[in-house]
């Protein structure tokens, strides 16, 4: 990025100073956030920024420290739900069904669910008012990878995985995942982690199927870098720092 003051991000310009809107978002102390400033660390609207003095709009700047973007906008909402199986993923519905809605009633504005899952599947849901986040996340270009666990019957083939790596074609057309390792076996039955960035509809579920283990429960646990730890079922708990910033790194963003 080349090194750059804006006129509208002059020390006369209405704003916050930058080093203040840093602390507030908790990169670092004042003091500490002045020192990232004159090392060139940190960048606003795409142009590195070396002037104490520079004022910014904390509801439209675009920030990133070290590369990795800043969230100063108190407005922007990132959530993590943990879907309990019979949820529908859907705002609301006309039928007065179970959904994820119900969970984000006392929540104000619009909310986007970041892709789907069936009702019968369990996990994490990204949930954000960031519509172009939303947007990226899902479109098939970005190549975000999920993670999910998925309960099926054995034994598992000791080919599969390279048989799955290598593609299998549905009826929309072939896929193919980016990992897939065995778990753990019990009683007949197998636990397996499937890794892709596909996001078609039911598609891990016709997968599976497709090659012989039909789905018995299956739960998403990551979508890039955001994964569930212990968060129990129906719960829901904002991203961490670290956690929206990969987000929107890993989309450009």
């Amino acid at each position: 990025m080349s090194e750059h003051r804006s006129p509208t991000n002059s020390p006369s310009a209405e704003g916050v100073r930058l080093q203040k809107v840093l602390s507030q978002a908790g990169v670092a102390s004042r003091r500490a956030a002045e020192q990232m400033i004159v090392e060139g660390r940190v960048e606003v609207n795409g142009e590195i920024v070396l002037e104490l003095g520079t004022r910014v709009d904390p509801d439209t700047a675009v920030i990133h420290v070290d590369g990795n973007r800043i969230m100063v906008n108190a407005d922007l909402t990132h959530l993590l739900l943990n879907k309990p199986k019979g949820i529908l993923c859907t705002m609301s519905d006309d039928q007065g069904r179970p959904c994820i809605g119900d969970y984000l009633r006392e929540r104000q504005g619009r909310l986007y669910h970041v892709g789907r899952l069936d009702v019968d599947s369990e996990g994490l849901l990204l949930i954000t008012n960031d519509g172009e986040l939303a947007h990226r996340l899902m479109h098939p270009s970005y190549r975000i990878l999920k993670t999910y666990l998925a309960e099926v019957p054995g034994p598992i083939p000791k080919n599969l995985g390279r048989e799955l790596r290598n593609g299998i074609e549905l009826e929309d057309g072939p896929v193919k995942v980016d990992s897939f390792k065995l778990v753990d076996v019990n009683e007949g039955r197998a636990l397996v982690e499937v890794v892709l960035h596909e996001g078609r509809k039911h598609v891990v579920r016709r997968l599976l199927k497709q090659v012989g283990h039909p789905v018995l429960r299956l739960v998403r646990t990551a979508v890039g870098d955001v994964r569930l730890t212990t968060e129990r079922q129906g719960a829901i708990r904002p991203l961490d720092r670290k956690e929206i910033s990969s987000l929107y790194r890993a989309v450009g963003l």
